[in-house]
């Protein structure tokens, strides 16, 4: 028969999450152990108790060397990570540069393309103007007013 899926939640009962905790503690110290053995590698383990109290595992001769080594190794990460963060912002500062030139030139290429359009515009109404007074002048000739009559029947 299986097991159940345990629902990964605070246990609320003290005595049941005390005994799941020792018991989960020792599993997790077996797999560590496990997994320094097969794969040869350096495994420190720190686990706190709800009371404060220390639980501790060092795969290699000294807990201490295993610490000495992370530390070194967390220092130089985070120069590095500091570094490159640099770089990230020096880039991210000159993108910003070429996109504020980028906005200029559009903007005025913008005002120039406004100014065109406004020019068409411009003669394009005084060609409807023009076109217009010609129409006009053409229908005047065309058709020349007639003279009125008077009638004097009763």
């Amino acid at each position: 028969m299986g097991r159940k899926k345990v629902v990964l939640k605070r246990i609320e009962d003290k005595s049941s999450r005390q005994v799941t905790f020792s018991k989960r503690r020792s599993g997790l110290i077996k797999k560590a152990r496990e997994l320094s053995v097969l794969c040869d590698v350096e495994i420190a383990l720190f686990v706190f108790s709800s009371r404060g109290k220390l639980y501790e595992f060092s795969s290699g001769n000294s807990l201490s060397k295993i610490l000495d080594r992370y530390q070194s190794r967390f220092h130089v990460e985070m120069n590095e990570s500091k570094g490159l963060n640099d770089i990230e912002t020096q880039l991210m500062l000159e993108s910003i540069m070429g996109l504020h030139e980028k906005e200029r030139m559009l903007r005025e290429e913008k005002k120039l393309l406004q100014r065109k359009i406004r020019a068409v515009q411009d003669t394009k109404d005084r060609t409807e103007v023009v076109l217009g007074l010609i129409k006009h002048s053409n229908n005047q000739l065309a058709h020349p007013p007639q003279l009125e009559t008077l009638s004097l029947l009763p």
